[in-house]
């Protein structure tokens, strides 16, 4: 049967075959290192999780989304305004990110995810005073330090944790708002990666990717991990810098541009590998300069905040780093994590986004080879950070700001529905099967 398939369809299949083979070799050696030796600390691996087949309120709804999308999902991107597809992009990413998360349950799966020992909400109560926790931030990173931070707080800068201190301060505290944030927020980044497909390649092939975009299997960690958040903040400062670097408005969205991976760099360190990505934006251009001194003013403002507030970034870095070594990170090996973590990417991406990839090399000159040069940039950075060993497990959400920007490359396959059922399946599939840590 597959013979008789068109030969570009064959290859897509077998690159979508060779995916799964990884994907299961994940499992298996996974499953005997953690048996024999227990170095792995995941339940399910490669995904840090755990075997829990299971239905919940958000089961009818995803299945209500996924079904909408793949009927109707490449009908109406392919006619609705603009500014139309922009929205109904985001409020069905809302939809599928809401629908999955609540097929654990509302506190399982929302409002208390935020609230374990392990994350940012643990320590709202020790920044009363945000200036001087800021002065006092290194001095709680190692594990040895008194009153260490939770694993969550330690492993980024404190702009993530300002960020849910804020959010309480405004009368928006609690597990359930924070998660609500992350969800609202990291949702609109599949808008972020139109906009910026549409200003650097075409709009014809930012509406063919935007139902990938709009129903992703990462979906599964974008609700609730606070890497959601990171992966809006991250992919709008693209965004913009993708419109200045094309004349829209380069004095506003250059300097919006700088603020913003200000900010991405504040809220993780490990997205200062989007520098990668943003000097393949600056590079598919056409006004590459002229915005450059506005996206500079930018990008000092949030790093300045934070040192005359008396947060020193590279310190904490260098700290985090040693942190990294005396917990699970100094464990788990590197012999299996460098080739697992891109197991899990698959399950993050999807097949569909496997079969794009595999095209991308392939693809004519014009706008189809400016859409394969920034996915190839995204999982360039990926692969950075994957050979830096710094993200030994826990890639599911580490790398959801990479693995956002690789569904764009749906957009080179034909066929639509069909790749859509098999994200959606995989989605659904992953969700209803394990319980995801995050």
């Amino acid at each position: 049967m597959i013979r008789s398939l068109p030969r570009a369809v064959r290859r897509d299949l077998y690159a979508v075959g060779a995916a799964a083979l990884l994907v299961t070799a994940a499992a298996l050696v996974g499953t005997w290192i953690e048996r024999e030796y227990g170095t792995l600390h995941v339940g399910w691996p490669p995904l840090y999780s755990r075997w829990l087949p299971h239905v919940g309120p958000g089961t009818p709804a995803a299945l209500v989304v996924a079904a909408a999308v793949i009927t109707w999902g490449p009908r109406l991107a392919a006619r609705l305004p603009w500014r139309g597809l922009l929205a109904a992009a985001w409020a069905t990413a809302m939809a599928w990110t809401w629908s999955l998360a609540l097929i654990d349950g509302w506190r399982r799966g929302v409002a208390d995810r935020l609230t374990t020992k392990y994350e940012y909400l643990q320590v709202i109560d020790r920044f009363r005073d945000i200036p001087a926790t800021l002065r006092d931030f290194t001095g709680h990173i190692l594990l040895h330090s008194p009153d260490h931070w939770p694993p969550h707080v330690a492993g980024h800068p404190p702009a993530a944790t300002v960020t849910f201190v804020l959010l309480d301060r405004i009368g928006l505290g609690g597990g359930a708002w924070a998660g609500a944030w992350v969800i609202t927020v990291g949702a609109s980044a599949c808008a972020a990666v139109l906009v910026t497909v549409r200003a650097l390649a075409s709009e014809e092939l930012a509406r063919r990717a935007a139902p990938f975009l709009a129903m992703t299997p990462a979906a599964v960690w974008m609700g609730t991990s606070a890497d959601g958040y990171f992966t809006a903040v991250a992919a709008w400062s693209l965004a913009c810098l993708a419109l200045a670097v094309t004349g829209h408005r380069p004095r506003l969205t250059g300097f919006a541009a700088g603020l913003l991976f200000g900010l991405t760099c504040y809220l993780s360190y490990g997205l200062t590998l989007f520098a990668l990505i943003a000097g393949a934006v600056v590079l598919l251009g056409t006004h590459r300069l002229r915005p450059l001194p506005w996206a500079l003013a930018g990008l000092v403002v949030v790093p300045a905040l934070f040192t005359l507030l008396g947060f020193d970034w590279w310190e904490a870095y260098h700290l985090l780093t040693t942190r990294y070594y005396e917990g699970a990170g100094g464990i788990r090996p590197y012999g299996y994590w460098i080739w697992a973590n891109l197991a899990c990417t698959v399950l993050l991406i999807g097949p569909a986004s496997v079969a794009g990839l595999r095209r991308a090399p392939t693809a004519p000159t014009g706008p189809p080879r400016r859409l394969a040069l920034l996915t190839a940039a995204a999982l360039t950075a990926l692969l950075l950070a994957d050979l830096s060993g710094m993200s030994k497990a826990e890639t599911e959400r580490i790398w959801l700001p990479f693995a956002a920007w690789l569904p764009a490359s749906c957009a080179f396959l034909p066929g639509p529905r069909a790749w859509l059922t098999a994200q959606a399946v995989l989605a659904l599939l992953l969700n209803h099967l394990l319980l995801t840590g995050w």
